[in-house]
């Protein structure tokens, strides 16, 4: 009998594939009883060799219902035994790899209209899907799992029928890419407008983002709105943007004591977040309040931005340079428990009288679950202080140090665990988010660290003929890189560049660009594939196209083309960028809200841009004086010694700092003055 008991424990206590996956998520399920592989061609190999279909389960380390699934059906034997018996099952990290995902999720919208996380996917050992759902209950997954196999024994044809045209229906929901004169005139003034009164239609006034729930942060939407209030001087769109702002900074889906953005809201008002906190949603946003700052010059934005820049270093910085993609939404004591409190627990901390819980909004029914509150507020400190006739600085005091007493008793708690991936694309949206924050705070540090993740992406990440990777885990990076890491990796460098001035960084960005060129894009399209020529063995070989949380990859991409296109005085660049919006821009005109990246693009094509030059020994200095303004439509270039680009050329004074101002390569008189030069951008 003891030896049966051991036996059994050891067996329990066996690991399967996934405990050497580079994924954290994977690692999590490496105690499943379920044979899980990797997505390999020995994944493959061994359907084909046994003749049984895939069985694709797909999630993220900070999806809760990912978790839920994994305890309730991923841990019991009972249904590890049918998974193991009749499927070979590939557990997916999305965020290591979006390609599979976005091949399946499709397959899924396909199927039901809607998608999400975990998604569950059926294929033929091909990888070609005939069945996609998300989340299922225990019970309801094993009817499943039974129902499929008994199909694809007794049916196969039918399910191979089914795979065929599902698949074939992914493959032409790609954009059916039209033929568009190449001199045709890409976008005007009234066309960028339109996309605006579009967008504006959608924009929900009161509570900011878009008309509804739940309420996501889209950060190129309202970037959007402040370069359309930047051209075009319409302060509707300003206003527009600064309400989303404003609640956002306001409401529960920002971490009012640790700084910091849930990934969305559940409700319309921003005030229950979904808890998980992603590096790519903080980057954005802190890029996105740099702007708004630079217009505004509000304090609560600067607030924001530092405090984010903070949450992120305490949280995700890694050891190595890079940062670490998300914290869990869930703990031991279940997801949100971290982030709530019970107003007795929130008044041991502040006192029975202090007026924070009233600004918190913290009752004794609570405002979220079983009785618990969401901390959010409904006017800013200054605002509340007069309503509550105080000074503003005496309210803000007070509400600084009790905000520092919450956290340390919130600390110690059970903490959310950091997915401690670090991914390229997502990094070098930290790189902008850096830049940006030095430029509209003058914080030095700012730059600095932006430089440091820069060089963990060189040494780490990049290849020495552009190429990049996509992914860095203990000591490594293992899988090749898509076009998003392409894309946001150049416009990264090339914005510290702006900043710098150090040729290095422009140099890279043109390198890894060409690579980009060579083995993802397609001239039929006029577009880039998401996957390299020679890396894709996927059933279907897709483009990105759409913004979701984070903008396409093919916008940013063409964003980059633009301004390397006049940086490198290259027209091959810019035709390519010309040509990609004009591949999309009929898509572009039907869904603006969805494609925001694409219409800030076509606003440079709309109403054109400066290149602005500032050479001499001054150079840098008087550069971050004129980028203290926001000058979305003005490609910065310029040195203190050296011309660098074609650009620069005679154009290095001798004891002085001039400043060019220069539509297609035409320049105004230059300037030595800072004000004079803004002067001529206007």
């Amino acid at each position: 009998m003891l030896i049966i008991l051991l036996a059994a424990c050891t067996s329990a206590g066996k690991k399967n594939r996934l405990a050497t996956a580079s994924s954290p998520y994977l690692q999590q399920h490496a105690d499943n009883p379920v044979d899980w592989y990797e997505w390999s061609d020995k994944a493959l190999a061994a359907a084909k060799k046994e003749n049984r279909p895939l069985l694709v389960s797909i999630g993220y380390a900070s999806c809760h219902w990912c978790h839920v699934m994994e305890k309730e059906s991923f841990m019991d034997t009972a249904v590890a035994r049918i998974m193991n018996e009749n499927f070979i099952c590939i557990k997916v990290d999305r965020e290591e790899r979006p390609d599979i995902d976005n091949i399946y999720m499709h397959a899924c919208q396909l199927i039901s209209g809607s998608g999400g996380w975990p998604l569950n996917a059926f294929a033929l050992p091909d990888g070609k899907p005939f069945f996609a759902g998300t989340y299922y209950s225990k019970n309801g997954w094993m009817n499943l799992l039974t129902s499929i196999s008994k199909a694809y024994k007794e049916k196969h044809d039918l399910v191979v029928k089914q795979a065929d045209g599902l698949t074939k229906g992914i493959a032409d929901e790609e954009f059916s890419f039209n033929k568009v004169d190449s001199t045709a005139v890409v976008m005007n003034n009234q066309g960028y407008q339109n996309l605006y009164d579009s967008i504006y239609l959608k924009t929900d006034t009161v509570h900011g983002g878009l008309k509804g729930s739940p309420k996501f942060p889209m950060p190129a939407v309202t970037e959007f709105l402040l370069q359309h209030y930047y051209l075009t001087g319409n302060k509707e769109a300003l206003d527009a943007a600064s309400i989303t702002l404003n609640k956002m900074a306001l409401g529960g889906i920002y971490d009012h004591l640790d700084g910091g953005f849930a990934r969305y809201a559940t409700d319309n008002e921003w005030r229950t977040p979904h808890f998980e906190k992603m590096l790519y949603d903080n980057a954005q946003l802190i890029s996105l309040y740099a702007h708004a700052y630079q217009i505004t010059q509000d304090d609560l934005y600067k607030t924001i931005i530092t405090e984010t820049i903070s949450f992120s270093e305490r949280n995700l910085a890694s050891p190595y340079g890079g940062y670490y993609s998300s914290l869990n939404a869930d703990t031991e004591d279940g997801e949100g428990e971290f982030y709530a409190w019970k107003e007795p627990d929130f008044k041991k901390i502040t006192g029975a009288e202090n007026l924070v819980a009233e600004y918190f909004n913290v009752s004794p029914i609570g405002n979220w679950n079983k009785g618990k509150n969401i901390l959010f507020a409904n006017h800013t400190p200054q605002e509340f202080a007069v309503l509550k006739k105080q000074t503003p600085g005496q309210f803000i005091s007070l509400l600084n140090k009790t905000r520092k007493d919450l956290l340390d008793e919130r600390n110690k708690r059970n903490k959310p665990a950091a997915d401690t991936k670090i991914l390229t694309a997502w990094n070098a949206m930290m790189i902008r988010a850096y830049a940006d924050a030095y430029i509209a705070t003058e914080a030095k540090d700012y730059l600095a660290k932006a430089i440091m993740i820069a060089k963990f992406l060189e040494k780490n990440m990049l290849g020495n003929n552009g190429s990049l990777k996509r992914n860095f885990k203990d000591g490594k990076a293992s899988i090749n890189g898509f076009l998003d890491d392409y894309a946001w990796t150049a416009s990264a460098f090339m914005k510290l560049y702006s900043v710098s001035f150090d040729i290095h960084w422009i140099s890279l960005a043109k390198q890894i660009t060409d690579h980009a060129i060579e083995n993802f894009y397609s001239k039929d399209a006029g577009l880039f594939y998401y996957t390299a020529a020679n890396d894709s063995k996927l059933v279907v070989r897709k483009m990105e196209i759409d913004d979701e949380a984070i903008p396409s990859s093919n916008a940013i991409m063409a964003g980059v083309l633009y301004s390397l296109g006049v940086m490198y005085d290259n027209s091959s660049y810019s035709d390519i960028s010309k040509r990609m919006l004009t591949s999309v821009v009929s898509k572009v005109n039907l869904f603006p809200v969805y494609h925001a990246q694409w219409c800030s693009l076509a606003g440079f094509f709309a109403q054109g841009t400066y290149e602005v030059i500032v050479m001499g020994k001054d150079a840098i200095a008087k550069s971050k004086g004129m980028q203290k303004k926001y000058l979305p439509d003005c490609v910065i270039m310029g040195g203190i010694d050296k011309e660098d680009l074609p650009l620069l050329e005679n154009k290095l004074p001798e004891n002085k700092t001039l400043i060019y101002v220069c539509t297609n390569k035409v320049c105004k008189k230059p300037v030595e003055d800072v004000a004079d030069a803004l002067s001529q951008v206007k």
